[in-house]
């Protein structure tokens, strides 16, 4: 049987410090703290070329239970629908009315930090009960579940 392994969720994007920021939000999430030497993450990209700087970014669980989320840039843009996409769980345990409002209160703050609200899925027994779509800032899909 093979050992259980981390996972580390890779974004490709734009901009990876202004995505980290905004996961980190919706995560509840944090910078890792900077390489040594460096008092901030704005410290050591100052040290970076210019064409080095905002190349990566990372959100971790400040638990250390939550998988690491790397940002990365790239230069082409997004151009089709994700194929894997992360599932927030923003109302476990609840049901009907109360999942969906908890959902709505949520997509309210995310919206309010730059998502885009795409879809809302009503509750269909037994198989789902009901989520919300949305996009991050540069238009990466992920669900309120």
């Amino acid at each position: 049987m093979s050992a259980v392994r981390q996972v580390q969720v890779t974004v490709d994007c734009a901009d990876p410090r202004a995505l980290s920021l905004f996961w980190n939000e919706v995560l509840g999430y944090e910078l890792p703290p900077p390489p040594p030497g460096f008092g901030s993450w704005d410290a050591f990209s100052e040290s970076l070329p210019p064409e080095q700087r905002n190349s990566a970014s990372a959100s971790v669980d400040p638990a250390g239970n939550g998988p690491r989320v790397f940002f990365q840039r790239v230069s082409e843009g997004k151009t089709v629908k994700n194929r894997v996409h992360l599932d927030v769980r923003a109302a476990p345990g609840l049901e009907g009315d109360e999942r969906m409002a908890a959902l709505e209160a949520e997509c309210e703050r995310l919206v309010a930090l730059g998502a885009t609200r795409v879809e809302r899925f009503e509750p269909a027994p037994p198989m789902s009960g009901g989520h919300l779509v949305l996009q991050d800032p540069e238009g990466n899909e992920f669900c309120l579940d």
